[in-house]
C-alpha cells in the first residue's frame, strides 16, 4: 500500500479532541481507481482526507464516519453503484464497494502503535476480525496470511479478517552519479520509489546533474551500512569502479534488500564473481545479483537501460 499519511491525520485529529474515524476499502469492483486498503481519514466536525471510492460514495462515507464517532462503534458499509453514476464520478463502470469505517476512540492505544511502526520502518499487517471487531497488529514473520499480504502489498479478507498490509516506504538506492542513473532516479520516482544517489565523486554527485534528488557523497559501504537496507529497498550499482561498486554489494548482499543488480559485461560479472568467492561469500549469496543489471530487452542508451532496469526491480518485487 502507499505510505500516506492518513493514519498519522487520524491519530492528530484524535488528540486534539475533534474526534476521528478511519474508512478503509474492503472490497471493490475490478476497475475503481481506489484497492482494497485505500484509506480516508474523517474527524468529528466532518474534515477529511485521502479517499475510498474517487468521488462517487465519499460524502456518504464522511457522513457515516461523522455518526461512527459519535457512537463509538465500527460499521460495515457496502454501496451499489450504478453505470452512469461511475461515469459522473470519473469511473469506468458501476459495482459495489465495501468499506469499513472504524472510529479512533476505542483504538488509540493501537492506531499509536500502527503509527510508532510505520515511523520506525517496521512492516506490519492490521487485522481485523470482521464479527467481531477484534482487532490486532501483526509483526512481519509472525504470521503466514499476513506475510502473503504485506508481500503482495495487498489488503484482503482471510477467513473473516480483514487485513491491511503496512509496509515502509518502497526505496532504490543507486550507487554512482553516472548517466544511466539520471533518469533511472527519475523513473523510480515515478513509480513510487523514494530514490537514494550515493557517490563520493563530486564531479559526478551534482545538484546540477540531479536537481532535487538526496545525494550522499559518503563512500557506498559505509552509507549503506546506515540506511538499514530493508525488504523494501532496492540496491542498484553503476559506477564500473570496483573500489566503489565491490563494497557496496558486499553489505548489499548481506542485508535484507529485496533486489541488488549490477552494471557490467557478462565477462565483468564472472570477474566479481571470482571476487566476491574470494572474499567469503557463498554461492547463494552470490547468486541473489541480477547482472548484466536489467531485462534483456535489447536496451540502448541510459534511457531505455533505465527501463529495463526498473522494470526488473518490479519484476522481483511482485515475484512475476
Amino acid at each position: 500500500m502507499s505510505h500516506d499519511l492518513i493514519p498519522e491525520q487520524a491519530l492528530d485529529w484524535a488528540r486534539a479532541g475533534k474526534g476521528a474515524a478511519l474508512a478503509t476499502v474492503v472490497d471493490t469492483w475490478g476497475s475503481a481507481p481506489r484497492r482494497a486498503g485505500s484509506q480516508m481519514a474523517v474527524s468529528g466536525l466532518g474534515e477529511m482526507v485521502g479517499s475510498v471510492s474517487g468521488g462517487c460514495v465519499e460524502g456518504a462515507v464522511v457522513l457515516e464516519a461523522m455518526e461512527a464517532v459519535a457512537a463509538g462503534v465500527p460499521r460495515l458499509l457496502s454501496y451499489g453503484v450504478a453505470d452512469d453514476t461511475a461515469f459522473s464520478a470519473g469511473l469506468a463502470c458501476g459495482g459495489t464497494i465495501r468499506v469499513l469505517v472504524e472510529p479512533v476512540a476505542p483504538m488509540l492505544g493501537l492506531l499509536e502503535a500502527l503509527v510508532a511502526a510505520r515511523a520506525a520502518r517496521r512492516a506490519v499487517g492490521y487485522v481485523v476480525d470482521l464479527a467481531d471487531w477484534r482487532r490486532e497488529l501483526v509483526e512481519a514473520g509472525a504470521e503466514a496470511a499476513v506475510d502473503l499480504r504485506l508481500r503482495a502489498d495487498k489488503a484482503g479478507v482471510e477467513e473473516g479478517r480483514f487485513i491491511v498490509p503496512h509496509n515502509p516506504p518502497l526505496r532504490m538506492i543507486v550507487v554512482g552519479a553516472v548517466h544511466v542513473a539520471q533518469p533511472l532516479v527519475a523513473m523510480a520516482r515515478l513509480a513510487g520509489y523514494d530514490p537514494i544517489l550515493m557517490d563520493p565523486r563530486q564531479s559526478f554527485a551534482t545538484a546540477a546533474r540531479f536537481p532535487g534528488e538526496v545525494i550522499l557523497d559518503a563512500w557506498p559501504d559505509e552509507a549503506l551500512q546506515g540506511l538499514g537496507l530493508d525488504g523494501r529497498t532496492a540496491v542498484v550499482t553503476l559506477t564500473h569502479d570496483v573500489k566503489l561498486d565491490d563494497p557496496a554489494i558486499m553489505v548489499a548482499l548481506r542485508s535484507g534488500c529485496f533486489y541488488l543488480g549490477c552494471l557490467g559485461s557478462k565477462k565483468t560479472h564472472a570477474a566479481r564473481v571470482e571476487r566476491l568467492a574470494a572474499a567469503g561469500f557463498s554461492a547463494a549469496e552470490i547468486s541473489r545479483i541480477h547482472a548484466p543489471v536489467g531485462l534483456a530487452i535489447g536496451a540502448q542508451g541510459p534511457g531505455e537501460i533505465a527501463v529495463s532496469i526498473l522494470a526488473q526491480v518490479t519484476a522481483v518485487l511482485r515475484q512475476v
